[in-house]
C-alpha cells in the first residue's frame, strides 16, 4: 500500500478483502497510512459477508487444510461479491507486491473485451512446463499461463463469468496435482482469453536475483516464494526496507518482535541438536539432496559410506526417497537438504517429522551454504 501511494498522484480505493484474523490494531494503521497520502482504504470482511461462499470453496477443496496456500488465496473470487457494483475495473494485487511506479501506468491499460490483463509466467524466465503440472499436462499452453499476484480486472465481464470460476474449481478440485490452487483456477478458465501484460508489472524478485547487473527500476515487484531477507547487500531487500520503515509497522514493537525471532531462532537450532542426538541413537543417517550440493554436505556432515544419499534429481525423485524410506523405517533419519521441500508427501504417507526424518538444512552454517531464514524474522515484525 505505501508503495502504491508513494508513487503516484492518482486518487486511490484499497478494498482490503479479510478474514476475522485481522486485529483492530492493524486496522486502524491501515486507515492511518492512507490518510497520511489524502488516500481511501475500504474494509471487506468476507468471513462475515463471504460466509456460504468460503465453505464451499474449503468443500471443494479440501486439500487447502494441508498446502502452503490457504484460504486465502482464493478471496480474489469475493471481489465481485463485495466491491460496489458500479465498479467497472480494479487492479488485484498479492500482499507481497512492491509497487515501484505509477499504478496509472496499469489502469490506463484498456481492457476492451479482455476479462483480465496479467503477465505471463514465461517472461520471468519461468518454463511453464516444468513447473505448473496444469501446462505439463496440456490444459494450458506454456506461452499462455499467467502469474495471478497483479491482475488488471474487466469486471463486467467478471460478473457473467461466475459459472466459469466455479467450473474450474470444480476441475481443480478433481484434479489435485494441480496444486497452484487459484492460479489454476484462473488460468484453466482464462489463460487463452486474456491480455498479455509486459513483464514491467510482475516481476519475480526470486528469479532476477540470478540476473548479473539487474538494479531495481520503475516496476512492479513480487516478493513470491518468501524472496524478502534482511540481507543489505540485495537491492531487493533495500528496497522492500526502505519501504516498510515509512509504514505504521515499523516502530519500537518492531524491532521487539525481530529480537524475540533471532532468539527463538537461536534456541530453536539448539533444542534441534539435542533433538537430533536422541533420535540419532542407534541408527544411521539418509541425506536427500540435490547432486550439485552433495561435495558440499559430504564434507559438511561428514557422511559415511555405510550412509545412504538419494539424489534429488527427476521426475522419480521423491518416489525413491520414499521407497528407501518404507525399507529403512526404524533405521535410519532421512536428512531433507532440498530448499521448500513438501513436507506432506512425506507425512501423508505415514512419516513423523522429528522421528523419521529433519530438515538438515537448519544444521547448515552460511559457509557450507546454508542461510538463516530470515523470512520469518521478516514476518515477526
Amino acid at each position: 500500500m505505501l508503495s502504491l501511494f508513494e508513487n503516484t498522484s492518482a486518487d486511490v480505493t484499497v478494498h482490503i478483502l479479510h478474514d476475522n484474523t485481522l486485529t483492530q490494531d492493524n486496522r486502524d494503521k491501515f486507515i492511518y497510512l492512507a490518510g497520511q497520502y489524502n488516500q481511501r482504504v475500504k474494509f471487506y470482511n468476507v468471513e462475515d459477508l463471504c460466509a456460504n461462499e468460503l465453505a464451499e470453496f474449503k468443500r471443494l477443496i479440501p486439500d487447502l487444510r494441508n498446502s502452503w496456500v490457504t484460504v486465502g488465496g482464493f478471496f480474489k473470487f469475493l471481489i465481485l461479491k463485495v466491491v460496489p457494483t458500479e465498479t467497472e475495473k480494479i487492479i488485484y494485487l498479492d500482499s507481497d507486491i512492491v509497487v515501484n511506479l505509477d499504478i496509472k501506468e496499469l489502469w490506463q491499460i484498456r481492457l476492451g473485451e479482455y476479462p483480465l490483463a496479467a503477465v505471463p509466467e514465461a517472461l520471468n524466465g519461468v518454463d511453464p512446463y516444468r513447473t505448473f503440472p496444469i501446462v505439463i499436462e496440456g490444459r494450458v499452453k506454456p506461452e499462455d499461463y499467467f502469474n495471478s499476484g497483479v491482475m488488471l480486472l474487466n469486471l463486467n465481464i467478471f460478473r457473467r463469468e461466475e459459472l466459469t470460476l466455479l467450473k474450474g474449481m470444480k476441475f481443480v478440485a478433481a484434479n489435485p496435482q494441480y496444486h497452484f490452487f487459484d492460479q489454476d483456477v484462473l488460468n484453466y478458465c482464462f489463460s487463452t482469453a486474456a491480455l498479455k501484460l509486459p513483464i514491467k508489472f510482475n516481476l519475480l524478485v526470486r528469479d532476477l536475483r540470478a540476473r548479473p547487473g539487474v538494479r531495481v527500476e520503475r516496476k512492479i515487484y513480487h516478493y513470491a516464494a518468501a524472496s524478502i531477507r534482511l540481507e543489505r547487500d540485495d537491492i531487493f531487500n533495500r528496497l522492500w526496507l526502505s519501504y516498510f520503515m515509512k509504514t505504521p509497522w515499523f516502530d519500537e514493537e518492531a524491532i521487539g518482535r525481530l529480537y524475540a525471532g533471532f532468539r527463538q531462532v537461536h534456541v530453536g537450532l539448539k533444542q534441534s541438536l539435542v533433538n537430533l542426538s536422541a533420535i540419532l541413537s542407534g541408527r544411521t543417517r539418509a541425506f536427500f539432496a540435490a547432486p550439485k550440493d552433495l561435495d558440499g554436505l559430504r564434507q559438511f556432515f561428514s557422511i559415511r559410506d555405510d550412509e545412504k544419499i538419494i539424489p534429488a534429481d527427476g521426475q522419480d525423485a521423491f518416489q525413491k526417497l520414499l521407497d528407501t524410506m518404507r525399507k529403512a523405517r526404524g533405521k535410519r533419519v532421512f536428512f531433507i537438504m532440498v530448499p521448500y521441500f513438501p513436507v506432506q508427501i512425506l507425512t501423508e504417507a505415514g512419516f513423523l517429522p522429528g522421528k523419521d526424518f529433519v530438515n538438515g538444512l537448519e544444521f547448515l552454517f552460511d559457509v557450507q551454504g546454508g542461510s538463516l531464514n530470515s523470512y520469518e524474522l521478516i514476518k515477526a515484525m
